[in-house]
Formats: structure tokens, C-alpha cells, sequence
């Protein structure tokens, strides 16, 4: 997803860097602390270190970002400015690596990147006692792959809001994007993989979204696309998730019409030059068994229902429209790259708002599946933060994650992650840091701690 705020602002200004591989100082940002930024292997890198280190590092991989859209001028170090500047306050060292190229389904050289401000970290400042690994969306998946590739650097991990399984919301999107073509824009030019023209192919999903909207049958249709990705009928920060059909419908459709924008033809085709083809495919995939089994069908049957169509009908058109098959080798360079095994070398903590369409909770279901099988399930604690939205988390929120974390790499057990425990814990801080940005208009608002429980559901078209 496209994550912006404007706790970092909305500059376009890239990070100036003078040449590759030249580290330069930057003046202290105050007394007794440092600001160390530069270039590693074409990456820029930020590291901040507080007035007296504890001897714990904090190594964060950001987010994806879409190139030409209003970013952070500088290297991210949290998910808020909050977070950090808490952090700090508090002894904790702080770096991260921007990915050489920043933009992008940047996995693979964000692995390479973040062990090389690591490395940096260790020869011009320290080594660090502890380093927990954190991060955001596509960078929390980074986090947990960090971890496993790099079992005695990482203590811990903090994922945040996490794509783990890195392909399978690519698979999830064509499917999405595959029934919005048939369903709701038969005989138009659109490339779903591979596009000729990637951008006229988005902008085509994105209208025939929008003209679905307009009519009972059109909004019945979207739900059945929507339900192939398991997307929530929930989307804004602050506000409770919808009753009414008609909203929850459109709030839907909002996740449908992001997934046809991050993950659709023109997001994917980033994803596509770095693998060298196409990974995705709908192959052989049955959509009545899809449904049947997506967290989404009683929203589906309501819509058919008010709309009186025929659902049998539409899964029947899907089930003969031509499918689309993947390249091997990009299908190699993401299991290679970007799926997790589950091996849980380090302690991992989750945590995930409950109506995120832009990485589900379902992630969440998949990787304890696969720790469940491969790993230590005790290794793992996964939190939930009742909200819509992607990302949606207050400092507070982030800020008890990360002390819980902190408490398990020094205590060898993990402290009481039980919602109350940590609705308490996030309370006591002040309403600065209770700010949440609700990702799509920006706006804040100041909302109490929201920890709850939480049962995810199976995710779909998932790697293994």
C-alpha cells in the first residue's frame, strides 16, 4: 500500500545522496545525540543514536512506496514520528536502510540493504546487545524474513500491519482484478499481468469499479470480487465499521479499488521486471470453492439477494473465462525471495488492525500456520487493533508492541499480551500519542487504545 502522513509531510524531495558508498555525518540533533546518514551499495541509510544507548537497536524496513506519489523526504526509523522520537528519549539506538531504488516491491534488496546498515552499525557505532527487527506492510514481512535469513543478528521481530506471504496478495489481486474484467467490463482492453500499457489497464479497472457503485447489480458484483480477497467491508480509521449494505459495499469497493491500483497492472509491473515475468496465475482455480470458502460469502449472498441476480450465474462466467498461468522462474524468485518458512529463529510479535483490506488479517492465519509446522508456536504472539484501514496504529500502540518485545528478548518470556493488559498499557501514555492517520485522506484523529481479540480467517491462494 501507498503510506503517507503528515506527521512526515507531503515533500516530494528524495534523499540527497553525493556518492554511492561515501558515509558523511550530519550535525548532532541534540546534545549528546547523533544523526549519521549516507550511502551503502546505492542505498540511502539513517541511523540515530540517543543520548546514553541502552544497547538494544531497533533495525525498521519501511514500507512500500509508488513512485511518482508524495513519500518521506528522509529515511523512515517507525511507523510515526512518535514512536521515534520516544524511542530515542528512552536509550533505544534506531536505523534502516531505504532499499537501494526505494520504490517498489523492494524485498529482495532490502534484504541485502538492511544487513549492510547493520554492518555499518556495528563497525562506527556498536554492537548492539539486542537488535529487534521492525516493520510496516510490505517492510514487516521484511522484518520476519530478516530474522529467519539472519538467526543470530535478530532477537526479535516486530511486524506491523505485515504482507508475509509475499505472493499471495499478488494472487489475491488477480483474482479480484480478474472478476471486476469479467464481471464488470466484458470485451474491454485490459491487461490484468504483463500489460501493454499498464496504467490505461488500472485506470480501466478503476472506472468499471466506479460505475459498478451506481446500481444494485453492479454493487452485487463487486462484492463477489472483493470476496476472492477476503477484503473487509470496513475502511476508515475512525470510524466504526458500516451497518448498511449500500456502505459497506462502497467500503469494500474502496480495498477493491486499492488492490487494483497497488497490486493491479500497474503496481504488479514492478514486481514483474524484478522477477523477470509474471508470478501470479489463476490457473486452475475454482471460484465457487473460493467463495465458498472467504470470510466475505454472507456479505455476497445479502447483495445477490437485494440485487435479485443469479450468483450461480456469474460464478459460472468465471469458471469459463480463459485463465492466466505464471512464469516459473518468477515464481522461484518469490519463493527465493519473499516467503517466510515459519522457522521462528527469534521471537515474533504481530500486529494487525482488524478491518485491513490492504494486508489482511488472514496473513496472520497463514504464518501461524506455517510456525505451527515449522517453528516454535510459542515464539509468536499475535495482537489485533480494532480498526479499518491499513496501518491505522496510534505511537501508543506501536510503542507497547515494541516494549513487549523488549520485554521478551531480555526476559526469555513474554509479558501479558492479553487486549486489557495492553489497552492499559497504551492508555497510561499521553494524547499525543494517541494520533491515528487514516491512510487514503490523511486526516488524524485522537482515538483510544483499541487492542482486541481477534480470530483471522484462512487466507486465500496462499504460497504453501
Amino acid at each position: 500500500m501507498d503510506l503517507r502522513s503528515r506527521r512526515w509531510g507531503r515533500a516530494l524531495v528524495l534523499v540527497v545522496v553525493l556518492l554511492a558508498g561515501l558515509f558523511t555525518a550530519a550535525p548532532a540533533t541534540a546534545a549528546g545525540r547523533q544523526t549519521h546518514t549516507g550511502v551503502i551499495g546505492g542505498a540511502a541509510f539513517r541511523v540515530e543514536t540517543p543520548e546514553r544507548w541502552n544497547g538494544t537497536l531497533v533495525l525498521y524496513s519501511h514500507a512500500y512506496f509508488s513512485d511518482g506519489l508524495p513519500i518521506p523526504p528522509e529515511v523512515w526509523l517507525a511507523n510515526r514520528k512518535e514512536t521515534e522520537n520516544w524511542l530515542l528519549a528512552n536509550g533505544y539506538a534506531l536505523a534502516a536502510s531505504d532499499y537501494d531504488g526505494r520504490f517498489g516491491f523492494a524485498v529482495e534488496p532490502a534484504l541485502r540493504d538492511q544487513v549492510a546498515v547493520l554492518d555499518w552499525f556495528e563497525r562506527n557505532v556498536g554492537k548492539p546487545r539486542r537488535t529487534v527487527a521492525s516493520g510496516m506492510s510490505m517492510g514487516g514481512g521484511i522484518a520476519v524474513l530478516l530474522a529467519e535469513r539472519n538467526p543470530r543478528r535478530i532477537s526479535g521481530v516486530v511486524a506491523t500491519c505485515a504482507d508475509i506471504d509475499h505472493l499471495a496478495p499478488y494472487n489475491m489481486s488477480l483474482d479480484v482484478t480478474f472478476a471486476i474484467r469479467t464481471l464488470l467490463a466484458p470485451g474491454e482492453d485490459i491487461d490484468l499481468v504483463l500489460a501493454d500499457d499498464p496504467a490505461a489497464s488500472t485506470q480501466a479497472l478503476l472506472a468499471a469499479v466506479e460505475r459498478a457503485l451506481s446500481t444494485p447489480e453492479g454493487r452485487a458484483r463487486l462484492t463477489l470480487a472483493g470476496a476472492f480477497g477476503n477484503l473487509p467491508p470496513w475502511k476508515h480509521a475512525h470510524h466504526a465499521p458500516p451497518v448498511e449494505l449500500v456502505e459497506r459495499i462502497k467500503q469494500q469497493a474502496g480495498w477493491a479499488q486499492s488492490s487494483s491500483s497497488a497490486l493491479g497492472p500497474a503496481g504488479r509491473a514492478d514486481l514483474e521486471r524484478r522477477a523477470g515475468g509474471n508470478p501470479a496465475w489463476n490457473a486452475g482455480v475454482d471460484y465457487g470453492r473460493q467463495l465458498a470458502a472467504s470470510s466475505q460469502r454472507g456479505l455476497v449472498e445479502e447483495a445477490y439477494r437485494a440485487a435479485g441476480l443469479d450468483l450461480g450465474a456469474d460464478l459460472a462466467r468465471l469458471a469459463v473465462e480463459p485463465r492466466i498461468a505464471p512464469d516459473a522462474s518468477a515464481v522461484g524468485y518469490m519463493y527465493r525471495y519473499a516467503i517466510p518458512r515459519g522457522i521462528t529463529p527469534a521471537p515474533v510479535l504481530t500486529l494487525h488492525n482488524t478491518g485491513d483490506g490492504g494486508a489482511s488479517t488472514d496473513q496472520e492465519q497463514w504464518y501461524a500456520a506455517q510456525v505451527a509446522r515449522s517453528g516454535d508456536p510459542d515464539r509468536v504472539r499475535q495482537v489485533f487493533s480494532a480498526r479499518g484501514n491499513h496501518c491505522a496504529f496510534s505511537g501508543a500502540e506501536e510503542i507497547v508492541s515494541l516494549r513487549t518485545m523488549f520485554d521478551r528478548v531480555e526476559t526469555g518470556r513474554w509479558p501479558d499480551t492479553s487486549p486489557a493488559a495492553l489497552n492499559t498499557a497504551a492508555a497510561a501514555f499521553g494524547p499525543e500519542y494517541h494520533v491515528v492517520t487514516n491512510f487514503g485522506d490523511f486526516a488524524d484523529a485522537v482515538l483510544a487504545p483499541s487492542f482486541v481479540e481477534h480470530a483471522p480467517a484462512r487466507l486465500q491462494r496462499p504460497s504453501r
